[in-house]
């Protein structure tokens, strides 16, 4: 059962909010469906920094673009009222761990200033046109000493170079027929359109975060878990691209991994 209620909100447009019934905590899909790798371990090493920086007892999170997957810890969703804006409905009907739900646009919506102990933002900004107007929302919602995770494709990368260029119908195509996700493209199943506003760029998102008071605790780039899933699925077409990107990696004589194609960022608000 849900139910609609008014939210603290600035400058916020008319939205539907849901309050959402609490649901028992399960293991960490974001993990399970890694497969053992550079991004496993990654996203380990990010669920071990939250554990320690976040303060003691009951948290405020604000997930920006949320759908079925939690990427936190179990012991920091245990103790935390997370709020889910999404703009897309089917993403937030089949969100299940959040306490409240609203339909917006991560672009325009705002909260009260210092609202947030920690912000996500997974796998959402490359899609989003104005990723400025995102992230300067966040800096007002975070509180002091609050934590910013981002988790994002690189756009620098053989996937984010391939990904940027191509048409949105190869994206679905090579869910369905390499990744094998019969359901890929429609209404609210991944992959969504890519826009990859500059400030995805790493180098970019860095700078910003420098001029906002912003204070990078993490930073970690790593091989796409696209890699080692098409490896077990499709051993011949990863053989080819993994030739490729070691052909890649030579020219460019160790300065990038291209293979790195997806990165953690977690900042802090000073």
């Amino acid at each position: 059962m849900t139910k609609t209620f008014a939210l603290d909100t600035l400058d916020a447009p008319p939205v539907h909010v849901t309050a959402l019934a609490p649901v028992a905590p399960i293991h960490p899909e974001s993990l399970l469906a890694l497969p053992p790798g550079e991004a496993k371990q990654s996203l380990l090493t990010v669920h071990s920094i939250l554990e320690a920086r976040l303060p003691p007892g009951p948290l405020s999170i604000y997930e920006a673009g949320g759908g079925s997957t939690s990427y936190l810890p179990l012991n920091v969703l245990d103790r935390a009222h997370v709020t889910v804006v999404d703009i897309d409905e089917d993403q937030i009907r089949n969100n299940s761990y959040a306490q409240q739900a609203i339909l917006g646009d991560l672009q325009t919506y705002r909260f009260a200033p210092q609202s947030f102990d920690l912000i996500i933002c997974y796998n959402v900004i490359e899609h989003v046109p104005d990723v400025e107007a995102v992230l300067t929302g966040f800096c007002t919602a975070m509180k002091h000493d609050g934590l910013l995770l981002i988790g994002a494709p690189n756009p620098k990368s053989l996937s984010g170079v391939v990904t940027k260029y191509s048409p949105h119908w190869f994206h679905v195509w090579f869910y369905r027929h390499i990744r094998g996700e019969k359901k890929a493209g429609l209404p609210g199943e991944a992959p969504f359109p890519t826009h990859f506003h500059p400030l995805v760029t790493l180098a970019n998102l860095e700078a910003f975060a420098g001029r906002h008071g912003l204070q990078v605790i993490y930073r970690k780039t790593y091989e796409s878990p696209r890699y080692p899933e098409m490896r077990r699925r499709k051993p011949m077409i990863a053989a080819l691209i993994d030739s490729a990107a070691r052909a890649m990696n030579a020219v460019l004589s160790g300065k990038t991994d291209v293979r790195h194609g997806d990165y953690h960022v977690i900042l802090r608000k000073l």
